[in-house]
């Protein structure tokens, strides 16, 4: 029973070995010289203004937040309008509760103020 699972077996070794293979390759083959210029912090082209482990606003993870909701809201509305017809009450319901999950969301950002600009 084994030997069916065998090819499954080497193609799962063939795709570590196509992901790993090159980056150990250019780890052990590359020069290794690290010096100041190369350990610096790189910055557009200058040194950096600040500690790069600075605090973001709110906002910027707020932005993030609401893109996920709109793209995870288009990403299954659309399969879910070409098969509307054949899913019948269940599957509006079920819609219905996730777009609610979603506006909660979106009311969210919307109270901790992610839409306004300064």
């Amino acid at each position: 029973m084994l030997e069916n699972y065998l090819p499954i077996f080497f193609f799962i070794l063939v795709g570590i070995a196509t992901g790993v293979g090159p980056v150990l390759i250019g780890f052990i083959l590359s020069p290794h010289r690290p010096d100041k210029e190369k350990n610096s912090q790189y910055e557009c082209g200058f040194e950096a203004f600040d500690d790069s482990h600075m605090k973001f606003d709110v906002r910027f993870y707020l932005v993030a937040i609401l893109f996920i909701i709109f793209d995870l809201e288009i990403a299954f509305l659309f399969p879910w309008g070409v098969v509307f017809k054949s899913l019948g009450w269940f599957g509006f319901w079920s819609m219905m509760i996730f777009l609610t999950i979603l506006v909660i969301g979106f009311a969210y950002e919307w109270k901790k103020g992610a839409l306004e600009w300064e």
